[in-house]
């Protein structure tokens, strides 16, 4: 994926950053408690597919739950519950309840370059953080990172689209002023596009499977960069 030649920045008002998996790792804490979980429910469904039925009931739980470790959680239990036709004991429910914990406490390890780029973006104006998940956790990880004075406005959304990036960057020139940064395509990149504004995707080795999109290759407001060592070279 390269950058579109033809990328204009010069109306550049407003730059965004995404936090999990952008910013500070996240995505690895999620796998390794469902590695957690699959070896948890083996014994009860040793023929089952435990990754696929899991992400099928994440899938279907999005709009009940949302996005976060709470609901993720709730997701395990529930998939335990239906795989072993309600078998399973209470100490692999205590376990995977347990595992939730955890990860609400695991220590935040920022990706390289982060503050770099952020403190970049400042030098071209506003600087927002736009995030999916649950509130106490995302402020949490906002306040452990060190990052959040960086910040002029802190957003944590139910979900991204054109309307919730809309809605956000008019009180900083509009959303076609505005380059949103983030390892999603389908929640960073193609809804800021849609609003109007530049989306530029920053990849991650793991990625949710949830959060797959196709890249707006050739877009005129899209960019790919390797790291976010990269992005201090773009805005200048």
């Amino acid at each position: 994926m390269q950058r579109a030649d033809h990328l204009d920045l010069s109306q550049l008002a407003c730059v965004a950053f995404d936090a999990d998996d952008t910013l500070w790792h996240n995505e690895r804490f999620f796998r390794l408690t469902q590695e957690r979980f699959a070896e948890a429910l083996a014994p009860f469904a040793p023929d089952i597919d435990l990754d696929a039925r899991l992400i099928a009931a994440e899938r279907r739980n999005i709009g009940h739950y949302g996005y976060g470790i709470k609901g993720f959680v709730l997701s395990m239990i529930e998939t335990a519950l239906e795989v072993t036709e309600n078998r399973v004991g209470g100490d692999v429910i205590a376990d995977l309840i347990a595992a939730g914990q955890d990860m609400l406490q695991h220590p935040i390890d920022l990706l390289p370059h982060a503050a770099e780029a952020v403190e970049a973006a400042r030098a071209r104006g506003p600087v927002l953080l736009i995030t999916k998940g649950d509130l106490l956790d995302q402020e949490r990880k906002l306040a452990q990172s060190g990052l959040g004075d960086l910040f002029d406005r802190v957003e944590i959304v139910s979900n991204k689209t054109p309307g919730v990036y809309t809605r956000i960057f008019d009180s900083f020139g509009g959303a076609t002023r505005g380059m949103m940064v983030g390892n999603s395509m389908k929640s960073d990149v193609r809804p800021m596009i849609d609003a109007g504004g530049i989306g530029v995707f920053v990849p991650h080795d793991l990625q949710w499977d949830l959060e797959a999109a196709e890249a707006p290759e050739g877009h005129a407001r899209f960019h790919a960069l390797p790291d976010l060592g990269a992005l201090p070279d773009l805005l200048t």
